[in-house]
């Protein structure tokens, strides 16, 4: 998965500045650090909920709010590559 993608970023710099290709290498890196992230979060909430089942409320909201700040700084980290790429 990660070679596929990171094959398709290098071909749509190929010929560009070395900062064309480290900004599509570190977008990948941030895409693939940012899944990696919400995975861990999802299984430590699941294992804390087949813990304690009583508070599957209150562990299902903090992963929920986890989730989002990890995908939100992913989210900026993808679109400075983005501008570094195209502008």
């Amino acid at each position: 998965m990660f070679s596929v993608i990171l094959t398709v970023l290098l071909q749509a710099t190929a010929g560009t500045s070395f900062a064309h290709g480290a900004a599509a290498v570190a977008a990948s890196f941030a895409a693939i650090g940012a899944a990696y992230g919400i995975g861990r979060i999802g299984a430590s909430a699941m294992e804390a909920i087949a813990r304690q089942p009583e508070a599957s409320g209150d562990i299902r909201s903090n992963m929920i709010v986890s989730a989002a700040l990890i995908e939100g700084v992913s989210f900026f980290a993808v679109i400075t590559c983005a501008l570094v790429l195209f502008v």
